[in-house]
């Protein structure tokens, strides 16, 4: 693994990270294929990759693996100063979905995935709001989310559009029995696990075990994700739109932004006809670009505010594995 001067991953780093953004669970002859190097060179970079912390391979669950629940975004305002210990308090709740550091009117952004036999007034009041440094709590109800996306590096590897986009699927708890929430728990650690090694910790056969996953993949209960920095695939923009659509015209501005490939994420919220989206681009003037000719010109849209995100501690129910190191270094 070799970094450049400006501390990004080198051009071979960033094709093979983007070759697994495609495929976790590649071999490394296909990730070798896609990169365009040798079996061994890609072997050895993307084992290291790995191994250091600049890249996790997950299997992760749907929303609703645990039962049913309901998405809400928190917006969280913190005393100045106490932000990177609100992060560390946070990122130890196991169903906050997603929660990084960002820019702008508030300090952390977070999805919280709760049960509905449980109580947002306890999670908000007796919890998030009693942890030390946070100021307040904006909470807003997800509707429905239109596109969940791993793979926004693929843009180096090709300037072709997604062929298909795939609405995020609506997993129901009886899709998954004992024995399948013991494998996901497993790839959720480590996605590249054989399925070997998995089916001996769970003591079943390896073909079941293969047949459990590809089932899940399949119907859509369970992504594998490749997380990475943005930063260090060289990408200046990582920005969080709340976009506000006239209301005839939400469902077709929500697909039409899902349809782009640096666009990662897409939900439909209940205040203010806004859709909340996520955008990985490479430089700045892509962004430029993107908000003027695209997101300017679509019909419906009214504005936008806008967040930078600075740091992500935890996507997909999944910690990243370079978070800590990242606020030690600040």
């Amino acid at each position: 693994m070799r970094m450049t001067a400006s501390g990004h991953l080198d051009d071979l780093d960033r094709r093979i990270v983007a070759a697994l953004q495609s495929d976790g669970r590649a071999s490394w002859t296909e990730i070798a294929e896609l990169s365009g190097s040798s079996v061994a060179t890609v072997a050895r970079r993307g084992q290291s990759l790995l191994r250091d912390g600049i890249v996790r391979v997950a299997a992760v669950p749907r929303n609703n693996h645990p039962g049913p629940a309901d998405l809400f975004v928190l917006r969280i305002t913190c005393a100045p100063g106490t932000q990177f210990n609100v992060l560390a308090e946070l990122v130890k709740y196991p169903d906050l979905r997603f929660l990084g550091l960002v820019t702008g009117p508030y300090d952390i952004l977070a999805e919280l995935s709760l049960r509905r036999e449980d109580s947002l007034l306890a999670r908000i009041v007796e919890q998030i709001l009693e942890i030390d440094g946070v100021q307040r709590c904006d909470t807003d109800l997800t509707l429905h989310v239109y596109k969940v996306a791993s793979d926004w590096a693929r843009q180096l590897l090709t300037d072709q559009p997604p062929e298909t986009v795939a609405e995020a699927h609506q997993c129901d708890p009886s899709h998954l029995d004992e024995f399948d929430h013991r494998i996901v728990e497993l790839m959720r650690e480590d996605g590249r696990a054989s399925f070997r090694t998995v089916a001996a910790a769970v003591g079943l056969n390896e073909s079941t075990v293969r047949r459990r996953f590809e089932t899940l993949l399949g119907n859509g209960c369970i992504q594998v994700t490749t997380l990475v920095p943005a930063a260090a695939m060289g990408f200046e923009s990582e920005v969080i739109l709340n976009i506000t659509v006239a209301p005839p015209f939400l469902e077709s501005v929500a697909r039409t932004l899902s349809g782009y490939r640096g666009v990662r994420y897409v939900a439909a919220l209940l205040s203010q006809n806004a859709l909340m989206c996520e955008l990985i681009l490479p430089t700045t003037e892509d962004l430029f670009a993107f908000t003027t000719n695209t997101l300017g010109r679509l019909e419906g849209v009214q504005g936008w505010t806008a967040s930078v995100v600075l740091l992500v501690l935890r996507r997909g129910f999944v910690e990243t594995p370079w978070w800590r190191d990242s606020l030690s270094r600040s």
